[in-house]
């Protein structure tokens, strides 16, 4: 079907919907407030208060947009055992007998690949599924914990509650109601396997040799019982770092219902603190996580 190319647009379009924006102008001009749309319906002008009770009085995030996402495409990463990765499968493209030109493809593709979210029910039974997961969580004011340094030197770095709490050192402030981004620098080697996952091999013999930085648990533990965070987001194939066997920072983070975000594109653009975060997810009903779109909008003094 056609729509099912656009579920992402679909679903970008929804957010600026609820934020209270104008979708993109069509070729037919439209009203931009809802005083104008009352005056052009020919209605009364609507009262400062019930101007200020509409959902467009709401203000959006102005500034550069980054956007953060990794292309899916044949080179899009997944882990070592998943065999089928990213297809698209090329349907009609062309010009129709009735003179206008069509195009539509179909694609198919794991939940956990390329840049995705990972929904709490993905490690902790009778959490939320992605479509369960709320609108709330997937955007509001962004941070990033600069651990670049360190994975540098190391590739089976572990964050840990002294790399948090230096931040919260050096901006005066607690991670709370933020949406936590962690910035490895490994975003810098996609979409080489070798380099980003430490191992070109695949299959289960692969698990092994998987060399990346994560979280670690103890970090995890710390944000879930003394912190309160939105989403979690990291430019590595995952929160756990690759030598893990057991995930318990997903299992962790999951039973607090906290979103992940994994496989991140490049941070290196983005300050520390002061930007806004919007990640979109495609809505699958029961599913455990799913593609996602997740940008950054950064404020023209930064």
């Amino acid at each position: 079907m056609r729509s099912s190319s656009l579920r992402l647009a679909v679903c970008a379009a929804a957010l600026v919907y609820l934020a209270g924006c104008d979708a993109p102008h069509s070729d037919e001009r439209r009203a931009d407030t809802p005083a104008q749309a009352s005056q052009a319906a020919g209605e009364e002008k609507p009262t400062a208060k019930e101007a200020s009770e509409h959902p467009s009085a709401a203000t959006f995030p102005q500034g550069k947009l980054i956007d953060l996402t990794h292309p899916f495409n044949e080179q899009t990463i997944y882990r070592p055992t998943e065999s089928e990765g990213f297809r698209l499968h090329r349907g009609p493209a062309g010009f129709t007998e009735r003179g206008y030109y069509y195009s539509a493809n179909r694609f198919t593709t794991a939940e956990h690949g390329g840049t995705h979210l990972d929904a709490p029910i993905h490690f902790y039974k009778d959490r939320p599924s992605a479509d369960q997961v709320p609108l709330s969580k997937l955007l509001g004011e962004g941070v990033v914990i600069d651990v670049t340094a360190a994975c540098r030197e190391n590739p089976d770095y572990l964050v840990t509650v002294a790399d948090l709490r230096d931040w919260e050192v050096r901006h005066g402030r607690q991670l709370v109601d933020v949406i936590v981004l962690i910035r490895t620098g490994y975003a810098r080697y996609w979409p080489d396997r070798e380099k980003y996952l430490g191992t070109k091999a695949t299959g289960e013999e692969a698990l092994s040799q998987l060399h990346f930085p994560g979280l670690d648990p103890d970090a995890a533990r710390w944000l879930v019982e003394h912190r309160a965070i939105k989403a979690i987001g990291i430019d590595t194939a995952s929160i756990d770092y690759g030598q893990s066997t057991h995930f318990p920072s997903h299992v962790l983070l999951c039973e607090h219902q906290v979103p992940i975000f994994e496989n991140v594109g490049d941070m290196s653009s983005l300050p520390e603190s002061g930007f806004d975060v919007i990640a979109l997810p495609m809505k699958i009903e029961g599913g455990s996580g799913g593609p996602l779109r997740i940008i950054a909008i950064v404020p023209e003094k930064h």
